[in-house]
């Protein structure tokens, strides 16, 4: 009896411990399971969390502009919208010549050098990145008591030669022709000695304004005054001439027929980087070429590209 009952406790326990081991292993697996379902549901996550949902940073920083006169209403207008929607950002435009600007650009004065014409040979090598942000069409603007509204490109030449110094001698009355001059550093005066004078010389008669809004208050306030600036200048206070019979606009200047105009320039040295690429970005933009670009009477800067 004895050896019976102690096979048959033996065997009992043999069970109790065969059934503990089972119940072990099987919370072990359960933990390991519960510790890759964690993982991997972790592991999801993180993968399901994009770049973009960082926080992008608010651009700040201060960005300089100096060069064209000609290019200053529009740059001006487009510092203005670039502050108000970036606070934390100053857009310094100031004007001075698209020679001015193009030094300042490449000396590390100003961040952007504005300019209506590429850079003289003597900065082919300094880093200069070329942002062509408009069209600007340019006229010959006269004083209202000129009688004359038009000339040949060859007239136009002459006057700026000072080989006609009459008004008669081009079809209006008899008066001194007074010529109002850009200094050097002028984009405009360079423009009109290419276009019109075919790279010759202008006459040293006259009297010269520093910029494109002190040209034409020159010729509103000098009786046979002759000058030249880029349309967003031209008001109901001066007149401007036709060349060859062809005034100037958007059609004539994509025919062809009206050569006056310049590729309005926005240089950095090397590549535009942080806020000054921004604002650069900013006039570039369809909405801002397609609206305040025209308002201000210049020109998309695709318009002549096919």
């Amino acid at each position: 009896m004895f050896n019976f009952m102690s096979r048959k406790g033996i065997t009992f326990t043999l069970s109790a411990v065969l059934m503990m081991g089972t119940l072990v292993g099987c919370g072990a697996k359960t933990e390991t399971n519960n510790a890759a379902a964690t993982t991997a549901a972790t592991t999801a996550a993180s993968a399901s969390a994009k770049p973009t949902d960082a926080p992008k940073t608010e651009l700040s920083g201060t960005v300089t502009a100096s060069g064209s006169s000609a290019l200053l209403p529009l740059v001006k207008q487009a510092a203005t919208e670039f502050m108000e929607k970036n606070p934390k950002v100053t857009v310094n435009v100031t004007a001075g010549g698209s020679g001015t600007g193009i030094k300042n650009v490449a000396d590390g004065t100003s961040d952007i050098g504005n300019s209506d014409v590429e850079p003289a040979a003597e900065y082919k090598d300094k880093g200069l990145v070329d942002h062509q942000v408009a069209i600007a069409p340019f006229a010959f603007i006269v004083n209202k008591d000129v009688k004359v509204d038009n000339v040949t490109k060859a007239q136009a030449a002459d006057i700026y030669m000072g080989k006609i110094t009459n008004w008669k001698d081009v079809g209006g009355n008899d008066a001194k022709i007074v010529l109002v001059h850009r200094p050097d550093s002028s984009g405009s005066r360079t423009l009109v000695k290419q276009i019109i004078l075919d790279g010759k010389e202008f006459t040293k008669d006259g009297i010269t304004q520093e910029n494109s809004g002190a040209m034409k208050t020159a010729v509103v306030g000098q009786s046979g005054s002759v000058g030249y600036v880029d349309t967003p200048y031209i008001d109901d206070t001066v007149k401007a001439l036709k060349i060859d019979g062809v005034a100037f606009s958007e059609e004539n200047i994509k025919n062809g027929t009206y050569k006056l105009f310049g590729v309005e320039h926005m240089y950095t040295k090397g590549e535009a980087t942080g806020a000054a690429k921004a604002f650069i970005d900013y006039i570039s933009t369809k909405e801002f070429q397609g609206k305040q670009v025209r308002e201000l009477k210049f020109l998309p800067a695709d318009l002549l590209k096919k």
